[in-house]
């Protein structure tokens, strides 16, 4: 009887194990992975020459296409490229500088997700106690001109520790109001 029960089981297992290996060979292959390529961007900051408007507090930045490839830098102020002359677009490199000192422009070169339509979003963030007061942003893909924004216009002191800016992506208005056509991302 033992010796049946046995051989029952060697059955039932064995063509277990064949149709596993027939479903194995028959699985779809795997999906190819989704190759993310990061694009760098030129982001031009003005602070304007009011009185105070300066700040070395840390200021975040989030921009993005109206497709939400989002773009998030955490420390703005650590990827410090160069310090332009607002009236005459020369380059003042010659003494390292701090970024966000009024009546100044900055650039900052700034890596991340690439963007597939023209950036139509940019939100700034301050964290600290200073005030500050940005005059304009614009982002600049360095290998598509094309898709570079528009200029993103401040002109008021930034809120603390609240992401603060301005979406120009497209808009539909429907009888229940205003409904961005771009996907929504949370802002932290």
């Amino acid at each position: 009887m033992f010796f049946i029960i046995v051989l029952l089981f060697a059955i039932v297992a064995g063509g277990e194990s064949e149709t596993l290996h027939h479903h194995l060979h028959h699985l779809p292959p795997p999906s190819p992975k989704v190759i993310t390529t990061n694009c760098t961007y030129l982001v031009t900051i003005e602070t304007t020459c009011t009185k105070g408007a300066e700040t070395t507090d840390r200021v975040a930045l989030r921009f993005g296409d109206v497709k939400s490839n989002d773009v998030l830098v955490q420390r703005l102020n650590s990827v410090h490229l160069r310090r332009l002359e607002p009236l005459d677009p020369e380059v003042l490199d010659d003494v390292p500088m701090k970024p966000f000192q009024a009546c100044v422009v900055d650039q900052f070169q700034v890596t991340g997700r690439c963007v597939e339509s023209p950036v139509c979003y940019l939100y700034l963030k301050l964290v600290g106690d200073d005030d500050w007061r940005p005059g304009f942003a614009q982002v600049q893909p360095l290998d598509g001109t094309h898709l570079r924004s528009e200029y993103f216009y401040f002109r008021r002191y930034l809120p603390r520790n609240v992401w603060h800016g301005i979406d120009l992506c497209r808009k539909e208005v429907t009888p229940f109001g205003i409904k961005s056509k771009r996907k929504q991302i949370l802002m932290e």
